[in-house]
């Protein structure tokens, strides 16, 4: 069974923030799948489920998502090789995609929360979201609002994204990485 993980922050509030790109990644998975909700209060996040694929959105905030990747991982036995987590990475231009195996958290909370909770070598889908002038407006500039040119990328981006996590099913990273590997998406 494959778990996906979406970093993001629950509540309306910061449901269009760079920070929340993982979360709009496993909704457009959800749909897609037609995943049925079977979250507990002990996973302390939003579960989906289909026939072999687990969907998670963490809802501890992103400083906390090993507290509930930890749960589901524990109550469903997953292997870390099983999980893959999609995130914001400021690190890469805005629309640039990476996947990759292990590794740093890159001063990501929300990974380092996770690296914390079960270690470090499971897949990472690393999603582009730019970066601020000055390392002092990272905060800020995560939990901003995307702007609107960038939205109307978001319409395409993601399901490209999500079509990208589908095929890790039957390929390995190295295949899927190769085919959707990108330096920047156009329209």
């Amino acid at each position: 069974m494959l778990l996906i993980v979406g970093l993001g922050n629950p509540g309306k509030q910061y449901e269009n923030t760079r920070h929340n790109i993982g979360f709009r990644v496993i909704d457009s998975l959800v749909n897609d799948f037609g995943a049925r909700d079977i979250s507990k209060l002990s996973f302390e996040g939003k579960l989906f489920k289909t026939s072999n694929i687990l969907f998670l959105k963490p809802t501890t905030f992103m400083n906390l998502s090993g507290k509930s990747v930890q749960a589901v991982k524990n109550f469903y036995k997953i292997d870390i090789e099983d999980i893959i987590v999609i995130h914001d990475d400021i690190d890469l231009p805005f629309s640039a995609l990476r996947f990759k195996k292990g590794g740093g958290h890159g001063g990501h909370n929300g990974l380092r929360s996770i690296d914390s909770m079960i270690g470090k070598e499971y897949s990472r889908v690393r999603m582009g979201v730019g970066k601020p002038e000055h390392k002092s407006q990272v905060v800020d500039y995560v939990l901003a609002n995307f702007m609107e040119q960038e939205e109307r990328v978001l319409l395409d981006w993601i399901p490209y994204v999500a079509n990208a996590i589908k095929e890790l099913q039957s390929k390995n990273l190295d295949e899927v990485k190769s085919r959707y590997s990108l330096k920047k998406f156009e329209v």
